[in-house]
């Protein structure tokens, strides 16, 4: 099933058939923990940022079997985290079923906005249901979190199992996602042709074209790195390969187009081995954070106190616009002046920010 069709099945089922069952009770402090089912629609980011929380949980709950009902575009992510125990897909319907027959006691509903996964939650027998208090849902949930915009994702996340007592801890072990052998195998083997010399990874995609940056940008980006001595690998899914071969054209002895090349833990390793990411508002952005990578991001129709990577070694541009951030709950309107919130960010702050969180002596 793809996204666009799952959007119109919510926007046109989804809230009503959350106003047409039965409310939720109060919630019960005393809840088992023994069987939880996470359920986390979307994409990549949100499943990066769910990670420390997945974590945490289990740290506390060591005895709990850890379910994650996902899709197909962010499975993948679950098998970067050890501590979750299963991966169901909803766009399945076989794997659909089997969260039926899993008969959970606690299901925590991580979905920000949108009513079908509410609707599924209440739909799992007698499991105490914990989730947003958005768009009309709370009614269904035994426990609704309040959600802000201003707060960062991962916090928000947090907030879910706060009734449960599990608590942010002071500091997240980074990196939170853990890349299997045979994919970092694999990425020793694309990125042999560098021959051990230091890289930075740059990621041109996004979800949403208002979140792409200008390619000529990009490359006058990879120019300026290669002058300081760094060589730049590139990376993305199939619709990147061709902006990936234009950016690297006059950079073939210095770069290397790995786009289209690599799954998603195949990404992930080779994130593993750079020096430094370059990205815009994105999944490999978090994917990067997940992995404990130094970022320079770039910010413009989306929310960068909700998105934007924390801590001394990621760098977020922003030339915060007036009318920026546009998005809300993941919808971005068509932009009548091309995005130029991002679009005007220079080559030439990428280049610096680049420079003061890169080693000093480049291999």
């Amino acid at each position: 099933m793809n996204i666009r069709l799952m959007k119109q099945l919510d926007a046109s089922f989804g809230r009503l058939l959350s106003l047409l069952l039965p409310a939720a009770s109060q919630f019960n402090q005393s809840v088992s923990f023994a069987n939880t089912l996470f359920i986390r629609p979307g994409g990549i980011g949100d499943a990066v940022l769910l990670a420390p929380v997945l974590r945490t949980f289990k740290k506390k709950f060591p005895d709990a079997k850890l379910t994650v009902l996902a899709e197909r575009r962010n499975a993948g992510i679950f098998a970067l985290i050890p501590e979750v125990d299963q991966v169901l897909r909803y766009d399945l319907p076989r794997e659909l079923l089997a969260v039926f027959r899993l008969h959970p006691e606690l299901v925590i509903d991580t979905e920000q906005y949108h009513c079908l996964s509410t609707v599924l939650a209440s739909l799992l027998g007698r499991a105490t249901r914990i989730g947003f208090a958005t768009n009309g849902r709370a009614r269904l949930f035994h426990r609704a979190i309040p959600y802000s915009h201003d707060d960062y994702e991962v916090d928000s996340f947090f907030h879910l199992v706060a009734p449960l007592e599990v608590m942010p801890p002071l500091s997240f072990d980074i990196p939170f996602l853990t890349v299997p052998e045979e994919s970092r195998t694999i990425a020793r083997q694309l990125l042999a042709p560098l021959a051990d010399d230091s890289f930075v990874v740059l990621f041109p995609g996004a979800s949403i074209p208002e979140r792409r940056w200008n390619a000529e940008r990009l490359r006058q980006v990879a120019a300026g790195l290669n002058k300081i001595g760094y060589k730049v690998v590139l990376v993305g899914g199939t619709e990147d390969v061709e902006v990936c071969e234009a950016i690297m054209q006059s950079f073939a002895t210095a770069s290397l187009n790995l786009a289209g090349k690599t799954s998603l833990a195949g990404t992930a390793a080779i994130l593993q081995r750079a020096s430094l990411l370059i990205s815009g508002d994105s999944s490999v952005l978090h994917l990067g954070v997940g992995l404990g990578v130094p970022t320079v991001s770039l910010f413009g129709p989306g929310r960068a106190k909700k998105w934007a990577p924390k801590g001394k070694q990621h760098i977020v541009l922003n030339k915060n616009f007036p009318c920026s951030p546009c998005t809300t709950f993941g919808y971005t309107d068509p932009c009548p002046c091309n995005a130029a919130c991002l679009q005007q960010i220079p080559p030439e702050w990428v280049v610096d920010s680049a420079v003061l969180l890169l080693p000093k002596n480049a291999k």
